[in-house]
């Protein structure tokens, strides 16, 4: 019978992913003035990928599994390319506020696909309630900038668009959750690695084939792009993905999907905080009701044990 996970452990991933990856918005935001989109996630993979190659040779992790690399390289494609992608492009004609909210969908995405939970998440009230608080205090923390995204530019969202957001929502939850019950003998520095380089080429590809390789200079990248783009790599791709890759090999699918709900919240303070933005009683009533459904979520599971 395998060890239980270490607690501390597993605090300090939920910590990364809560608190990072809801800073990575404000470091893409910031890396954009710099960098075209798609270029900008390949250089960010890529750079990861190569870091976590390295560091899973020094630890003397083998970085190839005697078998199943399709299934870690499947799982790249899903999350990264498809999944992150999807809202990349979809961001493009899709005011962020619908993109936001249609995020915080994932925790219940991740509760229909998790089909051998089902038992236990159907059947508990909390986490229903707890995935429903979620999606409402994420509707109200951006209720108020969606009103004005769609009065000043109108809601012309095409429906490619639309349906591209829908299916990086189904890839991300579908990926996370088959690899959850679709392990390959490989560590987790490795599995990460492997994933990101897959989304590196990916990503890179639709780069080329946009044109966005042409006339573009390096040099002409301002300094505050270099240091969004090293911090998205380092603590966004390095920590926190290779944070949700562990969380979902010791813990619940649905329990790690929470990181939807938070990573929102986290995203208005820093913009409270560095951007200097207003925030009004409604965003923070959302801001309370995430945090709720979150305990809600991890209730059950917390009194059981």
């Amino acid at each position: 019978m395998p060890a239980a996970p270490s607690r501390l452990k597993v605090i300090l991933a939920f910590a990364a992913l809560y608190i990072i990856w809801g800073s990575t918005y404000y470091g893409i935001k910031e890396a954009l003035t710099g960098f075209p989109p798609f270029m900008l996630g390949g250089l960010r993979f890529a750079a990861a990928s190569v870091i976590m190659f390295v560091m899973a040779r020094a630890q003397g992790f083998g970085v190839v599994p005697e078998s199943g690399l399709w299934k870690v390289l499947l799982v790249g494609f899903l999350l990264l390319f498809v999944g992150n992608g999807a809202v990349v492009w979809a961001q493009q004609t899709v005011p962020s506020g619908v993109a936001a909210i249609a995020i915080a969908v994932a925790p219940l995405t991740f509760t229909l696909v998790d089909k051998p939970q089902w038992g236990v998440n159907f059947r508990s009230p909390t986490t229903m309630i707890g995935i429903a608080a979620g999606i409402a205090g994420v509707w109200l923390l951006f209720r108020e900038r969606l009103s004005v995204q769609l009065t000043d530019q109108g809601f012309e969202a095409e429906a490619t668009a639309i349906a591209v957001l829908a299916v990086g929502i189904l890839a991300w939850p579908s990926g996370s959750v088959w690899s959850k019950y679709n392990p390959v003998k490989l560590s987790n520095t490795a599995n990460s690695a492997w994933q990101m380089l897959t989304g590196a080429v990916c990503f890179l590809a639709v780069s080329v084939a946009r044109g966005e390789w042409e006339g573009f200079s390096f040099a002409d990248v301002p300094r505050n792009a270099w240091i969004a783009e090293a911090y998205l790599v380092v603590f966004g791709s390095v920590i926190a993905f290779s944070a949700y890759v562990y969380l979902l090999s010791v813990r619940p699918a649905t329990q790690v999907s929470t990181y939807a709900y938070v990573n929102p919240v986290v995203a208005v303070l820093l913009g409270v905080w560095l951007g200097k933005e207003q925030i009004g009683v409604m965003e923070i009533g959302g801001l309370v009701i995430i945090l709720l459904g979150v305990l809600l979520i991890n209730w059950a599971r917390y009194r059981a044990r």
